[in-house]
């Protein structure tokens, strides 16, 4: 069993973050994760600079990118670099297919319950309307777990991917050491680089967790994640504790 944060941003390659390798591997380890994506805005972390961070770290480390899209900020696996045209999320797509990578929508409904005024969503959606949205046609997986989202975007997102049969994934979206782990995987199975990642997350055996409200802990059985997301009163949270 493995504990995966899949996504973070470091300072190697994304100039919001001031996150660096060595505080990453550092906090990975006092928060209990045995991997982690590093996805960073636009570029991708070389394979010998990941593996070269593992073995000194002990923890795995995953390169990914996350690509801003005109469908939404997307986490791709898989992906040697940035390519001409990967906005369009349909030419991102078509790269990622070419060779077998792994796409996932990040952090899908963000600000869509703020003001309209200022959110840029110009509805509210149903879970069943959101379900259609053209994005969820072209990716694999989406989070239901963004360590930056508010409650309600993460609850809203797993009722969309329990629409389209799919579990969800989390990750922290940290671009510090605040909040590393807030948002991640359970895998059942042990993967070793990133090919491995991707053939462990199309056979299904993971679960998304959570910690994103401290004093909860750890939403750490499959059951549990969903009765945390699925309950409204704070008193009531005891139940995930099975």
């Amino acid at each position: 069993m493995m504990k995966i944060d899949l996504h973070v941003h470091t300072n190697w390659g994304s100039s919001d973050s001031g996150l660096s390798p060595v505080e990453l591997v550092t906090e990975a380890k006092n928060v209990g994760l045995d991997a982690v994506c590093v996805t960073e805005h636009g570029t991708v972390w070389s394979q010998s600079k990941a593996e070269e961070l593992s073995q000194e770290s002990g923890i795995l480390i995953i390169p990914g990118m996350e690509v801003t899209t005109d469908l939404g900020h997307v986490t791709v696996f898989g992906l040697e670099g940035y390519g001409s045209g990967m906005h369009k999320a349909e030419t991102l797509k078509r790269a990622v297919d070419a060779v077998d990578g792994f796409m996932i929508v990040a952090h899908p409904f963000r600000r869509m319950f703020d003001d309209p005024r200022i959110s840029g969503w110009d509805m509210i959606y149903t879970a069943e309307q959101a379900a259609e949205m053209h994005i969820f046609s072209l990716v694999e997986e989406m989070e239901v777990v963004n360590g930056a989202n508010n409650l309600r975007e993460n609850r809203f997102a797993l009722e969309v991917a329990d629409l389209l049969g799919w579990t969800g994934v989390g990750g922290s979206d940290s671009h510090s050491t605040n909040g590393l782990g807030s948002g991640g995987i359970v895998m059942e199975n042990t993967c070793t680089d990133v090919r491995s990642f991707i053939e462990q997350l199309r056979s299904g055996n993971y679960y998304p967790s959570s910690d994103m409200h401290k004093f909860l802990g750890l939403m750490s059985t499959k059951i549990g994640f969903k009765l945390f997301c699925k309950t409204d009163a704070i008193s009531d949270l005891s139940l995930i504790h099975i």
